[in-house]
């Protein structure tokens, strides 16, 4: 069979057209195929992390009340001078201390004592002192009940009069143990007003009546 120039031509640009499609397709179908996905990892820096918050331990609050009588409070307490003893140079004077309450409490150590006078009444020269002889025992007094402390008075007249001071007390200004409401008693007595002289030394409470 003869071919014709013009049909030869026409055959090669027919090949060549679909050729071209070939590689149109093959290029179009190569650029939208999609790579691998890659999702970013976000770390978060030491800094941005929010700080470990440990708390912290309450203790627990007790509603529970103390157990046991309280101590004796000035209002509960009547006192009065009991049985006073002279001696060369000095006076033992006994105070006594009943619970005029209806509870039960309690006394611990040593009353504070001081001579006092004058209008107003004020404190004269220093105020007992402790006598360590004496310990602190604790004293329970139930309604009614009567604890005592000894008081010793050194007699002024012991004292020159310019390092004494001498003057007349009136009272007896007595604070029951770990108080700061006093009592008064009246007690007539010569005190020296010079704080370096001290005239008192008291004991600490005891169960019991002094006489």
């Amino acid at each position: 069979m003869t071919t014709t120039p013009l049909a030869a031509r026409r055959a090669i640009a027919l090949a060549v057209s679909l050729c071209a499609g070939a590689l149109v397709t093959a290029c179009g179908s190569s650029g939208n195929s999609a790579g691998p996905s890659t999702t970013p990892t976000v770390t978060a820096s030491p800094s941005s992390a929010p700080a470990s918050q440990t708390p912290t331990p309450v203790p627990p609050v007790s509603s529970a009340a103390p157990s046991g009588p309280q101590p004796c409070p000035t209002r509960d307490l009547a006192a009065k001078l009991g049985l006073s003893q002279g001696t060369a140079g000095s006076v033992y004077q006994v105070i006594d201390f009943t619970n005029i309450s209806n509870v039960t409490c309690t006394l611990y150590g040593y009353p504070g004592v001081s001579l006092a006078g004058g209008t107003p009444v004020n404190i004269i020269g220093a105020p007992a002192d402790e006598n360590p002889a004496t310990p602190r025992a604790l004293v329970t007094l139930a309604p009614g009940a009567v604890a005592n402390a000894l008081l010793r008075i050194v007699d002024a007249g012991n004292f020159a009069a310019s390092k004494c001071g001498p003057v007349q007390s009136a009272y007896l200004q007595i604070f029951p143990p770990n108080q700061t409401t006093p009592i008064f008693l009246a007690y007539s007595s010569q005190a020296c007003s010079k704080a370096a002289i001290h005239l008192l030394t008291v004991d600490a409470v005891k169960p019991g009546s002094g006489g």
